[in-house]
């Protein structure tokens, strides 16, 4: 169960983090609702996979630890247990493999990549996130972060050097 806390904390500071480094991210936008049906949507989403999340890990804790309690890092009910259980069979293998692509490679790269072309700052902190969150929460805030960045007329797109085009974002999916 202490590991389960601390992994909760560990995400609330990694979230903290994030907001920390992009400020505008906590800001209202000008000109604007406080916040836009598809920011309140990336928070809902993003929040409401972390609560279940835990639901399911506090109670994969509670059916699989020893009722002494056990050690929490390598027993029964540990973080250990739970990443040899992905692979028990074909079927979360195949969820778990996809699961581990998305998050461990896939969503840094783009994170990372693609903040660093809009002017996020510290976007490799969305990573960090899902590790102790989920890989939604990490995927929605990064969304959440970046249309509120854009909200505040701070979005820019770097284009690539020589790249053709070099046209301008003008919106969310527009090149002027």
């Amino acid at each position: 169960m202490i590991a389960l806390v601390v992994h909760l904390v560990l995400g609330v500071v990694a979230v903290w983090l994030v907001l920390r480094a992009n400020p505008l991210a906590a800001r209202r936008a000008p000109g604007g609702p406080a916040f836009t049906w598809l920011e309140l949507a990336y928070l809902l989403v993003g929040v409401a996979s972390v609560v279940l999340g835990y639901w399911f890990n506090y109670q994969f804790v509670q059916d699989y630890r020893p009722a002494s309690g056990g050690n929490f890092l390598t027993g029964p009910g540990s973080w250990t247990d739970f990443t040899k259980r992905i692979f028990d069979n074909p079927a979360s293998s195949s969820a778990g493999e996809d699961y581990i692509w998305i998050n461990v490679v896939v969503l840094p790269i783009f994170t990372i990549v693609d903040g660093y072309r809009r002017g996020l700052r510290k976007p490799w902190l969305f990573f960090v996130a899902t590790l102790f969150t989920s890989c939604t929460l990490g995927i929605c805030l990064y969304f959440y972060v970046a249309e509120r960045t854009r909200r505040h007329g701070s979005w820019r797109e770097v284009p690539a050097s020589g790249a053709a085009g070099g046209g301008r974002v003008v919106d969310a999916g527009s090149v002027a």
